[in-house]
């Protein structure tokens, strides 16, 4: 029933360099501004949450600059990472991330433009207990 998630070797660096930068705007060492989220997001991103709700790029900026005030502890663990090249210089990342006793499957797309990666797209999606 599981499709296989092997990523191809000649993308394993690509791999490498995406893995670190997920779970998305949890990665204190890629900045914590809003400045720092609008450089590594897309003008047009969106995404949409575990809720099955869509969120804009504005909303999401939103939410991260009160997460800034109010900060939280946030333990989490990823696993399962997969890379899939979809068009040059696009890139799907997925990952399973658990966060406490919730965990979600993950879906990136990120593109890289002279050097520096940005996320076009981001979905997260609770795993039913089987």
């Amino acid at each position: 029933m599981e499709p296989d998630l092997s990523t191809a070797p000649e993308l394993l660096d690509v791999l490498e360099q995406l893995r670190q930068r997920e779970p998305i705007f949890h990665r204190s060492e890629f900045g914590t501004t809003r400045a720092d989220v609008e450089h590594m997001t897309e003008v047009d991103f969106w995404e949409v949450g575990a809720s099955g709700r869509r969120y804009s790029r504005q909303y999401v900026l939103d939410v991260l600059d009160a997460r800034q005030r109010s900060p939280a502890e946030d333990a989490w663990e990823t696993s399962d990472f997969h890379c899939r090249e979809l068009a040059e210089n696009v890139y799907l990342l997925t990952y399973t991330l658990l966060q406490g006793q919730r965990r979600t499957r993950r879906s990136t797309i990120w593109s890289r433009t002279s050097g520096a990666w940005k996320i076009v797209f981001h979905q997260g999606t609770e795993v039913a207990d089987v």
